[in-house]
């Protein structure tokens, strides 16, 4: 019987864009050929906004390749970032440079490997970990299991921060969300209506009676309390988003003006 894996990926181009397909018509990543660091799609946008609470972290890991658009991205405008992708498909893996994927390099690599196996060896090495390991069947169970999201807490430094991507119609969705309040003790939230059914899940290692950046903001957004004005509603987060995106870009190509400003 064909499995999710069994799916080879599709590259199609239309419109000035190059979309990754494991199913005809169910995109996973996308990129503009004019401008491939631009990130196209509103959950990739809604991931980013972990800088809101981890502005320079030292160890990025990504669980899911994709088309690498969470990769560029960070690759080139959290430049003191060192960043680490776990891909369990070299099919996915082959086609980095159709999507102008960076080679790896002493900070920025991919590593061929099965995330679920490989968490465990990160141990307590992580400032911010990104799920978002789909294929043809959507998120696999194991990465979505109570002893994965053990393993994902575990990997992190104290005060560090998981993010991840589920979709609101999955039926494991309740499941997924209280494994990974168990796993968290209870530090999870949301940021409401950032990517549509997208549903971008925040979770902090926090040490009991920390105060840090990270734990006061997840602890307001746990509470859909609100450090900005309108955190709880969609047009505001994805407006946010926006912003968040804007400014690292806007930081990495005038760093001239942006460091002016801060004076």
């Amino acid at each position: 019987m064909p499995t999710a894996t069994d799916h080879r990926p599709l590259l199609h181009r239309r419109k000035g864009r190059l979309t990754l397909e494991f199913a005809p018509g169910e995109v996973q990543s996308e990129m503009d050929l004019r401008d491939p660091h631009r990130l196209v799609l509103a959950y990739a946008r809604a991931m980013m906004c972990f800088v809101l609470f981890k502005p320079r972290p030292a160890h990025i890991v990504m669980v899911g390749l994709g088309g690498g658009s969470l990769a560029k991205f960070c690759h080139r405008y959290l430049p003191h970032s060192r960043i680490t992708v776990l891909e369990l498909r070299a099919d996915v893996i082959a086609l980095r440079d159709s999507f102008a994927i960076p080679p790896d390099s002493e900070r920025f690599r991919i590593v061929h490997v099965d995330a679920v196996a490989h968490m465990p060896k990160l141990s307590g090495s992580v400032d911010v970990l990104l799920l978002d390991g789909f294929d043809a069947g959507g998120l696999p169970p194991a990465l979505a299991s109570a002893r994965f999201y053990a393993d994902c807490r575990r990997a992190l430094r104290p005060d560090g921060l998981l993010v991840t991507n589920i979709f609101s119609y999955d039926p494991h969705f309740g499941t997924m969300l209280r494994r990974l309040r168990q796993a968290f003790d209870g530090h999870v939230g949301q940021l409401r209506g950032i990517a549509g059914n997208n549903r971008i899940v925040f979770a902090h290692r926090r040490a009991p009676g920390e105060r840090t950046r990270a734990a006061t903001l997840m602890r307001r957004i746990a509470t859909w309390g609100s450090p900005w004005p309108g955190l709880g509603f969609g047009p505001f987060n994805r407006l946010l988003a926006h912003h968040v995106v804007a400014g690292l870009r806007q930081a990495a190509e005038f760093p001239d003006v942006v460091r002016t400003d801060n004076k």
